[in-house]
């Protein structure tokens, strides 16, 4: 293989889209998937430059006294404002940025996924190559996420996805949508996607 560099392709989806379902199937094929928002997580614990930002922004209560992320602190200070939200998100985006940069050079793949619940909505999405936005039907989200997070209610799933951009939008912005609904087999459409994209790499 020569030292091109590897084809970067974001794969989004509304939370219950069923999008790390799909990521499996493409790190089956030895496709590298890099999870933004497991990532975004380690290096608020991890990224001295990040942690120190954040204590700035929010408070030295930011962190316990161990330098681990106080989780609820920091969620009970965003919750229900949209600046504060806007402010976090303008520190952790661009760290994870440069990671997911860093972690691209080091694979050997023809194409790297770069998983994120919000691709679009914080502009990473401009970064990428290609795009595929993984849609699924509204009631069959909500009951998904109802299923495998039983500490949530319906009105806290629905305010979620009412944060997260329409999927009629994404699939508009996406380069390839792939449709998870009960009548759809995953595993050929995700087929048809990785061949386009190895003759695009």
């Amino acid at each position: 293989m020569d030292n091109k560099p590897a084809l970067k392709v974001g794969i989004t989806g509304g939370i219950g889209s069923g999008k790390s379902t799909v990521c499996r199937i493409f790190g089956l094929l030895g496709i590298p998937v890099y999870s933004a928002d497991d990532r975004a997580k380690w290096l608020m614990e991890h990224d001295s430059d990040l942690k120190l930002k954040i204590a700035e922004e929010f408070g030295q209560e930011a962190y316990t006294q161990e330098g681990t992320l106080n989780r609820k602190y920091l969620a009970d200070q965003v919750f229900s404002d949209p600046e504060k939200v806007k402010k976090i998100n303008a520190l952790v985006h661009p760290a994870v940025g440069l990671d997911f940069e860093k972690w691209t050079k080091e694979q050997m793949a023809p194409y790297v996924l770069k998983e994120a619940a919000l691709l679009f909505e914080t502009g990473s999405a401009s970064q990428l190559d290609k795009l595929i936005n993984v849609s699924s039907p509204l009631k069959v989200r909500v009951a998904r996420v109802l299923m495998r997070d039983p500490h949530r209610s319906e009105a806290q799933i629905n305010s979620i996805i009412d944060q997260q951009l329409p999927d009629e939008k994404k699939n508009e912005l996406a380069d390839f949508v792939i449709k998870n609904a009960e009548n759809k087999l995953l595993i050929p459409q995700v087929l048809e996607i990785h061949q386009k994209l190895l003759h695009l790499s």
